[in-house]
C-alpha cells in the first residue's frame, strides 16, 4: 500500500517537471530560431545604426555606393538606368548673382526660392531676389523650379502658402518643381530654438500640411515636390501618404543619397563654389528614369 501510494505521489510530480522541461526546451528552441529582426533592415538613421521596419508602399532607394563615382570632387552616377542634371538652390542668402557668370557652370537647372513663412510670428514674405533669380536662371538657359520655405502648423496655413506660391508664379513659366520645403527650426548645436511656432508639431499634421500645400500647388497645374532631410524623412513625415510627389533629399558631404527609400533628387552639398555667386552654394543632382523601347511599349 505504500509503494502504491508513493507512486501515485511521484507520478503529477514527473509530468511538472517534464512540462517545465518541454516548455524550457520550446523556449531555447524559439529564442535559436525565430529571427527577432524578420523584416527589418539595419540602417544608419542620422544618429545612430538602427533596425528599422521599412514602410509598406514607398519605394525603396535602388542605389548603393557602388552605383556613384567622384569626379573632381562631384558625384557621378555610373550607369545608364537614370539620365542625370546637376543644379543649385538659391535665394536672398547668395546675394545679388551674376547669372551670366552662373551660365559658364555646366549646371542644368536652378531652384529659386519664392518665399517663406517667419518661424516665429508667422507671417509671409516674398524672397526679395525671387524675380532677380528666376529671370537671370532663365536668361543663364537654366530649367527652374521654386520652393517656399514653410513653418506651417495647420493644414489652412499650407494651403495659404501654396496661393501665396501660384500668385506669385503669375507669369512665369517654370519646368521643374514646385517644392515643399519645411524645416525645423534649430540652433547651430541642434536644439532647438524656443521661440519656433512649430515647436512640438506631430508627425500628422506635418504630413496633412504637406498634402494639403502639394495637392493645392496640383490643381493649379504645378508639379509638386516635397523637401526632406534624413531625420524629417524617417521621423518626420509619414511617406507613405506622400509617394504621388516628387522628393528632393538633402543629406551633404555623402558618397551616395544614403536613404532607405527611392528619391528624385539629392542635395549633396551646402557649401559649392559657383561662378557668379559670392559665398557657398548647395548643389543637387536631378534622376530621371531612362525608359527603353521595349519598357515604352503597350
Amino acid at each position: 500500500m505504500r509503494t502504491r501510494t508513493r507512486n501515485r505521489l511521484w507520478m503529477p510530480l514527473l509530468a511538472v517537471l517534464l512540462l517545465a522541461l518541454a516548455a524550457f526546451l520550446l523556449i531555447r528552441y524559439l529564442k535559436e530560431e525565430v529571427d527577432p529582426h524578420a523584416g527589418q533592415v539595419y540602417l544608419y538613421d542620422g544618429y545612430d545604426w538602427i533596425w528599422y521596419t521599412p514602410l509598406e508602399g514607398v519605394e525603396p532607394n535602388p542605389w548603393g555606393e557602388e552605383d556613384f563615382r567622384l569626379e573632381n570632387g562631384q558625384p557621378v552616377y555610373q550607369h545608364e538606368d537614370f539620365r542625370t542634371q546637376r543644379g543649385i538652390d538659391v535665394s536672398e542668402h547668395q546675394l545679388a548673382i551674376d547669372w551670366a557668370q552662373v551660365a559658364t557652370a555646366n549646371l542644368d537647372y536652378a531652384y529659386v526660392r519664392i518665399g517663406r513663412r517667419g518661424y516665429t510670428e508667422g507671417g509671409l514674405f516674398a524672397d526679395p531676389y525671387f524675380e532677380k533669380n528666376i529671370q537671370g536662371a532663365k536668361n543663364a538657359g537654366l530649367d527652374v523650379g521654386v520652393y517656399f520655405f514653410s513653418q506651417a502648423i495647420t493644414v489652412q496655413e499650407a494651403i495659404e502658402e501654396a496661393r501665396f506660391v501660384i500668385d506669385h508664379l503669375q507669369g512665369w513659366k517654370i519646368e521643374l518643381p514646385v517644392v515643399f520645403d519645411w524645416e525645423k527650426i534649430r540652433n547651430p548645436d541642434g536644439t532647438e530654438v524656443p521661440d519656433a511656432r512649430t515647436n512640438g508639431l506631430s508627425v500628422e499634421t506635418r504630413t496633412d500640411c504637406a498634402v494639403a500645400f502639394c495637392e493645392t500647388i496640383r490643381s493649379a497645374g504645378y508639379t509638386p515636390a516635397l523637401y526632406f532631410n534624413r531625420t524629417l524623412g524617417y521621423y518626420g513625415f509619414d511617406l507613405t501618404r506622400l509617394t504621388d510627389y516628387e522628393f528632393w533629399f538633402a543629406l551633404p558631404e555623402a558618397a551616395y543619397p544614403s536613404f532607405y527609400y527611392a528619391v528624385d533628387s539629392w542635395q549633396y552639398s551646402f557649401n559649392e563654389t559657383v561662378p557668379g555667386i559670392s559665398g557657398e552654394t548647395d548643389m543637387n543632382l536631378r534622376f530621371i528614369p531612362v525608359v527603353t523601347e521595349t519598357e515604352g511599349e503597350q
